[in-house]
């Protein structure tokens, strides 16, 4: 079955208001930037989303976030972007912040059909205790905390119990994809991408080089295609932000020595 679709707009125009959307990538790197500028251009609001982090304040996630099409994140890192810091303590943004890995399994279970799992991760904290702050109240209260999870005890050891995530859409990159839907990440980029795509239920992937199925080698696939409902070529696969850079001087004489 051919998954390609002729742009970006037209693969994301039945994502609705409020739906639930999985996005790969970790900050700037590996990010699905034609499927987020076409989300931005179509106009939906209400969406929820499930990321390790919203981008920056003017890329990635963080050009939802700034036009206010984002109600909700379930994230692990949220560092980079002061309007979300900002959105989150004014009472416009409800935020779940989860540990990283509890993140990843959670989406990698959801779309291998595993209800919910045990981790060591959070066990002793309001992770597991519950009333962390999700939603503030416009005076500064707390008007959405999270539950208490449920706990078990294994060999003597006490584990938190995780529920799985699944989501309406997701969006994703990837290095190279065939008609298929087969995809091929590239190097650190591999990171939240094949789970956020196994954790949606129409997962639009977004290629550098997009191949004929059948070129690509079987053992080279890093995700089969049916995790993936469509596809579509990025319009410049040399466009890549880089989220910091960081130069440092170094004298001539640091140098000759």
């Amino acid at each position: 079955m051919d998954k390609t679709w002729s742009s970006a707009a037209e693969a994301v125009a039945d994502l609705p208001d409020g739906a639930s959307v999985a996005v790969g990538g970790f900050g700037l790197c590996g990010i699905p930037h034609d499927l987020i500028h076409a989300v931005l251009a179509s106009g939906v609001s209400g969406l929820r989303v499930v990321s390790n982090n919203c981008g920056v304040d003017d890329g990635g996630l963080g050009l939802l976030l700034g036009e206010k099409r984002i109600a909700r994140m379930m994230s692990s890192y949220v560092g980079e972007n002061k309007e979300f810091a900002r959105q989150y303590l004014a009472g416009e943004l409800e935020v779940e912040l989860v540990p990283q890995g509890t993140l990843a399994e959670r989406l990698r279970a959801g779309g291998s059909g595993i209800p919910a799992f045990y981790t060591l991760a959070g066990v002793g904290t309001a992770v597991a205790e519950g009333g962390l702050p999700w939603r503030y109240a416009a005076d500064g209260s707390v008007a959405v905390a999270s539950p208490k999870r449920e706990t078990r005890v294994f060999d003597g050891v006490e584990y938190v119990m995780e529920e799985s995530v699944t989501t309406d859409f997701a969006l994703v990159r990837a290095a190279v994809g065939d008609t298929h839907g087969n995809l091929v990440f590239n190097a650190s980029a591999r990171n939240f991408n094949p789970l956020a795509a196994m954790a949606g239920r129409v997962t639009i992937a977004e290629v550098e080089r997009l191949v004929p199925a059948g070129e690509l080698d079987p053992d080279s696939i890093h995700l089969p295609g049916v995790f993936v409902q469509r596809v579509v070529a990025v319009t410049d696969p040399t466009l890549k932000r880089i989220e910091k850079r960081t130069v440092s001087s170094v004298s001539t004489t640091q140098a000759g020595n």
